[in-house]
Order: structure tokens, then C-alpha cells, then sequence
């Protein structure tokens, strides 16, 4: 399983339900490692989502504790048990965790990879992803030049999970 994300440089991700820094070339690259696969977030990333649709050409698991979540095109996983079960017909390296901050955390210990857009910038945040260049877990694998868009430089990181 991967996780795939944006990031600040203190691993701020998001602000108000909203992505801290929107940048075309990180949703071009977002769009071409998960169309395809499948994408897993939590309910309130895909309330998130524009007209709070699923995201097309993905299998969309949106995990929520609320037997009446059921939008049209959304496969609902109660918990972790069920998420991981409804995995098994999957090809993990196709599998993307994609949000929110708690489902990052809860996710994070079964993925091997975390494709991260690093921003060079800090920005005011209320959801974190773990820091991953402390974590003596996870490597950085690899790093992009370095991208700018209107005075914001970012770089697309690969994490790879220690073995």
C-alpha cells in the first residue's frame, strides 16, 4: 500500500478540511499515480472532494463508522478489519491512502511507500502527516528538482519503508 500526500516542510497537510497550497502540477501527478487503483480516504477527505463525488477511473473506499454513508461510487469500509479484508482483491502497489490526517496515521504502518510533494514553505495547519525524515522506519528514497509555481518551490519525494 502507498500513501500519497502534500506537505509543508513541518509536514503540514491541511487547514480546514482544505489542502494547504493547490498547485497544477501536483494534481497532474496525483491524477497519474492513481487513476487505475484504488484510492482509500476518510469521510470527511471525500465530503472534501469536488461536488463530493468519487474520484473517476479509481476504486474509492471511504472509511466511516456511519452505516448510512453510501454515496453512489464509494465502497464504505466501517474500520480497519474491514478496509484491509476488502484489500485482499486489490494489487497493493496500486493502493493509495489519500486522506485525512487520521487515516494517514492509522494507514501509515501498512504502507511501504509515501509519495509526497514537499512544499518549501510553512503555512498555518491543523492536520499533520507524521514526520517521515525522523522516522527511523522510512528513508527518503528519492527527490525531484526542484519545481516552482508563483514563488512556491516543491520537489516529489519518494519515501520507502526500511526493511
Amino acid at each position: 500500500m502507498n500513501l500519497i500526500a502534500s506537505a509543508t516542510l513541518d509536514w503540514g497537510i491541511g487547514y480546514g478540511n482544505e489542502l494547504l497550497y493547490r498547485v497544477s502540477a501536483d494534481m497532474v501527478q496525483f491524477r497519474k499515480m492513481t487513476t487505475g487503483g484504488v484510492v482509500v480516504m476518510g469521510r470527511n477527505t471525500f465530503l472534501s472532494m469536488p461536488n463530493q463525488k468519487p474520484l473517476p477511473n479509481r476504486v474509492n473506499i471511504v472509511l466511516s463508522r456511519d452505516p448510512s454513508f453510501a454515496p453512489d461510487g464509494v465502497t464504505r469500509a466501517c474500520g480497519l478489519n474491514e478496509l484491509l479484508h476488502l484489500l485482499r482483491g486489490y494489487d497493493h502497489e496500486r493502493v493509495f491512502v489519500i486522506g485525512g490526517g487520521a487515516v494517514y496515521g492509522e494507514l501509515l504502518p501498512y504502507c511501504n511507500r509515501a509519495y509526497i510533494t514537499r512544499f518549501y514553505a510553512k503555512k498555518p495547519a491543523d492536520t499533520f502527516l507524521p514526520d517521515l525524515d525522523a522516522a527511523d522506519d522510512w528513508r527518503l528514497a528519492k527527490r525531484s528538482v526542484l519545481h516552482e509555481q508563483d514563488g512556491l518551490f516543491y520537489s516529489f519525494d519518494l519515501y520507502e519503508r526500511k526493511h
